[in-house]
């Protein structure tokens, strides 16, 4: 299983859901808000500690991504040519591609909005 965990009141990361959910055709990623009840007992589970919901979390055959790595694994899992996203920038050294990850995630609020509730994703998205 493919679990993503997002902002689930950040519009620029409930908009990643959909479009990702639009490309998975093998329906393989399943995603949980970090501010959920499900999403927290997730972190714990696998021994994440993130201070805020601004990183996004990517778990997959018992390993984690965070931040800029997460997103890489997530377009390369995403087949076709996403795939050529990781390709082109997994060689850029995280200590380079994470500050700019933190400066979107710090200004994601102003600059795409803040939903008024948690996105949830459909049933069919989401771990049973």
């Amino acid at each position: 299983m493919q679990t993503i965990l997002f902002d689930g009141y950040c519009n620029l990361c409930s908009s990643s859901v959909r479009f990702i959910r639009r490309r998975n055709s093998a329906a393989s990623f399943h995603f949980i808000p970090l501010q959920s009840d499900a999403g927290q007992r997730l972190l714990q589970k696998n021994g994440i500690n993130i201070k805020d919901n601004s990183t996004v979390v990517y778990i997959k055959d018992n390993r984690y991504f965070l931040r800029s790595s997460a997103l890489l694994h997530i377009c390369k899992d995403l087949g076709k040519g996403w795939q050529l996203i990781y390709y082109s920038l997994v060689p850029i050294p995280t200590f380079i591609r994470d500050p700019v990850y933190t400066l979107l995630a710090r200004l994601r609020y102003r600059i795409w909005g803040r939903r008024n509730r948690c996105f949830l994703p459909p049933p069919s998205s989401r771990p049973e």
